[in-house]
C-alpha cells in the first residue's frame, strides 16, 4: 500500500520502538488505508478528521452557541458527521477555525495513524501548528507522530509482543471491538508477514479483555490501593495499576495479569474461596436498566402494572372482553421476558474474553468490518 520512502520511514521508527516492522505497518494501514495525502484544492494535504466534540470541549459562551448553531460542535461524539472527501474535512476544519483557530486545530486527528492534535504537547510539540506541519512535510513525519503517540501512551510493550487486542484498546479507546481494529491489525500483519500474531500474553488478562475475571482483578486491586473502575473492562487504567502493583512485588511490569500476578493478588482474597466482583443476579445492567427500560429491571414491573390496570379497566367494557384477555397475557409476557433477559445478563456477568485474536486472516474479517 505504501511507497518505498514510507516503509524505509516505517522500518526506521519500527527499530526505535524495537516491533517489528510488519506490525507497525500493519497499524498504520489499518488507520490510513494506506493512504498518506490526499489532494485538496490542488495541494498535497495529510489525512484528517475532524472531531465535533472535541471542539465542543475547547470552547465557551458565544463561541460554543455560535459553532453549535452551525452543526460544527456538539457535546456528543461522533455527532457532527464528517464529509467523505478530504477536501469537505479540510474546509469543516476551516469554518471551526474561523469561530475558534486554536481550538479547532486541536480538534482533529491526523496523518497515518490519525492521531488527535489535542496531544500535541505530550506528544513534545512547541504547538499544534508544529505538529500539523510535520504531518504536512512528509509520510515519515506522519509516522514519527504516530511512533510518538504509541510511546506516550505505553502501548509499545502491545505492539512488540503482537497484542493487537491490547493495542487496539489502548489506541483506539473501549468501542475498537465495535470497529473490528484490533482484526483488521491482526489480518494486516498477518498478510505481511505471512505468520500468524501470537501474543506473548495470550491467556492472560491484558488491556482488551473484559468480563468477570477483569471484575475480580479490579476489585482486588482496590483491596490493595489502587484506584480503578470495578467495571469489568481492562483499559489503559488498569494496566497501569497493574504495573504498579507488579513493581511493588518486585515482578515482571509489564501490565499483563498472569498466574504470578494473581497469586500475589490472593493476599487480598476475603477467603480462599471468595469470587471478588462476582456480580448476584440483580446486580447486573440487564436486571437494573432493563432492555428499553421495559424488558428488565424496575421498567418491567411498572409495564406490568399498567397493562394489568388496563386490563382490569377493560374486562368490564361489554364486547371488549377479549381486549383485557390480551393484555393480561402481555403483562405475563412481559414478566417472563424481563426474567429472561436478566437471567442472560447474569450469565453473560460471569464470562470472561481475554482478548486472544487468534491466527485471523484478512477473509476471516466480517465485511462490515474491513468496510
Amino acid at each position: 500500500m505504501f511507497d518505498e520512502p514510507t516503509l524505509a520511514a516505517i522500518g526506521d521508527l519500527a527499530a526505535r520502538l524495537k516491533c517489528s516492522p510488519a506490525a507497525l505497518q500493519a497499524v498504520a494501514e489499518v488507520e490510513s488505508a494506506g493512504k498518506v495525502f490526499a489532494l485538496v484544492k490542488g495541494k498535497r494535504e495529510p489525512l484528517i478528521r475532524f472531531e465535533g466534540h472535541y471542539f465542543d470541549q475547547r470552547l465557551t459562551g458565544a463561541d460554543r452557541a455560535k459553532a453549535r448553531a452551525a452543526g460544527l460542535a456538539s457535546p456528543k461524539a461522533g455527532a457532527v458527521a464528517n464529509p467523505k472527501d478530504q477536501a469537505g474535512r479540510w474546509r469543516l476544519l476551516a469554518a471551526a477555525a474561523k469561530i475558534n483557530r486554536q481550538a479547532a486545530l486541536e480538534s482533529i486527528s491526523i496523518g497515518l495513524g490519525q492521531v488527535m492534535t489535542a496531544h500535541w504537547k505530550k506528544l513534545g510539540f512547541d504547538s499544534v501548528d508544529d505538529m500539523i506541519n510535520l504531518a504536512r512535510r512528509d509520510a515519515a513525519g506522519q509516522i514519527d507522530i504516530m511512533a510518538r503517540y504509541i510511546e506516550k501512551f505505553g502501548l509499545d510493550d502491545e505492539l512488540r509482543r503482537l497484542d493487537f487486542t491490547g493495542f487496539a484498546r489502548g489506541y483506539n479507546g473501549p468501542g475498537f471491538r465495535k470497529y473490528g481494529y484490533h482484526l483488521k491489525m491482526a489480518a494486516a500483519y498477518k498478510r505481511l508477514s505471512g505468520d500468524a500474531p501470537v501474543s506473548g500474553a495470550t491467556g492472560m488478562l491484558r488491556m482488551g479483555s473484559k468480563g468477570a475475571k477483569v471484575r475480580s482483578l479490579q476489585t482486588l486491586l482496590v483491596r490493595a490501593g489502587y484506584s480503578v473502575k470495578v467495571d469489568g473492562d481492562f483499559g489503559p487504567s488498569t494496566r497501569d495499576a497493574v504495573k504498579a502493583f507488579q513493581k511493588s512485588q518486585k515482578i515482571t511490569a509489564d501490565g499483563v495479569a498472569g498466574p504470578e500476578t494473581f497469586r500475589r493478588l490472593d493476599a487480598w482474597k476475603q477467603a480462599p474461596e471468595e469470587v471478588p466482583g462476582g456480580q448476584g443476579v440483580t446486580e447486573t445492567a440487564e436486571a437494573k436498566e432493563g432492555l428499553g427500560g421495559v424488558v428488565g429491571g424496575a421498567g418491567v414491573e411498572v409495564a406490568r402494572q399498567t397493562v394489568e390496570q388496563a386490563a382490569e379497566k377493560t374486562s368490564w367494557i361489554p364486547g371488549l372482553e377479549w381486549i383485557s384477555a390480551i393484555l393480561s397475557v402481555i403483562a405475563v409476557l412481559l414478566v417472563l421476558g424481563g426474567l429472561a433477559w436478566i437471567a442472560w445478563g447474569w450469565w453473560k456477568s460471569r464470562q470472561t474474553d481475554e482478548g486472544d485474536v487468534g491466527p485471523v486472516m484478512e477473509h476471516d474479517v466480517p465485511d462490515a468490518v474491513l468496510a
